[in-house]
């Protein structure tokens, strides 16, 4: 295939600019060499590398040595926030989480798609925004341009493809709203 093929081919051509992906490569020798192999406890340590590229953390971050963070410097987290081994932030545009925000083990936030109905299939990204004190459960999914609404549950193994109201529970695929959530505890965690 000639180099001229690649240019006008859309499908070919990156989705991300030199400089981007210089980043993430970057990111990535970092995270394999100093973040995942890092003991369990050592939070301080792996806020630290995130901060190092960009990431604006607040207090108490707990982000485990398997969790995944795609573009530390599209993340601004507030205090107590936890990213479980496993976990997996796909952030190509901003993400925000929330004070004592939890995603827990194997759970996966995507802010990014395809436009399908363009021939290019251009990658279009989407902020991830994550309430105060919400849970993403185990092996949940949250879609491209879902809001998590401040309290509120996604269970586990579920998938939001719609914004998640404040302090309601959701289960199943995809997700439905169950339940109220309580919200016993939430002034003295504060």
């Amino acid at each position: 295939m000639s180099p001229s093929t690649s240019t006008r081919d859309p499908y070919l051509r990156p989705a991300f600019s030199l400089s981007n992906r210089m980043r993430r490569q970057a990111w990535n020798v970092c995270w394999v060499l100093l973040y995942r192999p890092s003991p369990r406890p050592f939070h301080f340590w792996r806020s630290f590398l995130l901060r190092c590229f960009g990431a604006k953390l607040g207090p108490n971050c707990h982000f485990y040595p398997g969790s995944k963070v795609w573009a530390p410097w599209n993340l601004v987290c507030d205090d107590a926030v936890c990213l479980s081994d496993g976990a997996e932030l796909y952030n190509p545009a901003a993400a925000f989480l929330g004070s004592h925000a939890v995603v827990s083990q194997q759970a996966y936030l995507c802010g990014a798609t395809h436009d399908y109905n363009d021939s290019a299939f251009p990658l279009i990204s989407f902020p991830i925004s994550l309430g105060a004190f919400c849970w993403i459960c185990a092996r949940a999914s949250v879609a491209p341009g879902v809001r998590v609404g401040e309290g509120a549950v996604l269970g586990m193994g579920s998938l939001a493809t719609d914004d998640l109201e404040s302090w309601t529970v959701y289960a199943g695929v995809p997700a439905k709203k169950i339940k109220p959530r309580q919200q016993r505890g939430r002034e003295e965690q504060r």
